[in-house]
């Protein structure tokens, strides 16, 4: 995988060599410039999904409160824009690796939401806690198995009128996820298809 050597980025404790970086990109008219790294997922520049994900979902309402939960936060983009939208809202921004946790917690910092972003593992997101909106680019690279999961285990802790926002490459399977979550008794709309990505609508 490019910008990844010797392990993944959804290792829990990458050995690459870290050397920060600055990623910077621009959503909905702001500016954002965030400390990336090596071992985290696209770490030398804003991933083209996300870009994607980010263009064409509908970002928060200023007013909205989530809890939001960014999942796969790597250093913390998706994160750090929702808090960026609804600057009264909680964010969780949750991934296995500890490296892309402690650049996520920093990337909430640098756009003054550290009071409002919540970084954690996976098992130390409280069990009662749901949420308003899931967001995540999914770690594909873990196999379709571990894919489908992973959206067994955090697509259920969507509030009862909750969103989940997905965004898939089509050559990485983005239309039979599709098909997988409808047999899955979810509710799919393909929001938008560009570059080679689906975003998904998914809710209950």
């Amino acid at each position: 995988m490019p910008g990844v050597t010797g392990d993944h980025y959804f290792s829990t404790a990458p050995g690459t060599a870290a050397r920060p970086r600055e990623v910077e990109f621009t959503v909905a008219g702001r500016d954002y410039a965030l400390t990336s790294a090596g071992g985290v997922f696209s770490a030398d520049r804003l991933d083209p999904g996300t870009a994607v994900l980010l263009r064409k979902a509908d970002l928060p309402a200023p007013d909205a409160v989530g809890p939001l939960l960014d999942l796969g936060c790597g250093y913390g983009p998706i994160a750090c824009v929702l808090a960026a939208s609804a600057p009264t809202a909680t964010v969780w921004a949750v991934d296995v690796n500890e490296r892309a946790r402690a650049l996520a917690a920093a990337n909430a910092r640098r756009v003054d939401a550290a009071d409002r972003v919540r970084v954690a593992a996976p098992d130390d997101v409280p069990a009662e806690v749901t949420f308003a909106q899931l967001w995540s680019n999914p770690p594909i690279r873990i196999g379709k198995e571990g894919l489908h999961e992973l959206l067994r285990r955090w697509l259920p802790r969507l509030a009862p009128d909750g969103v989940a926002w997905l965004v898939i490459a089509r050559h990485l399977g983005g239309d039979s996820l599709h098909r997988w979550l409808v047999e899955q008794g979810w509710q799919v709309e393909r929001r938008a298809s560009q570059k080679g990505f689906r975003v998904l609508r998914v809710t209950r």
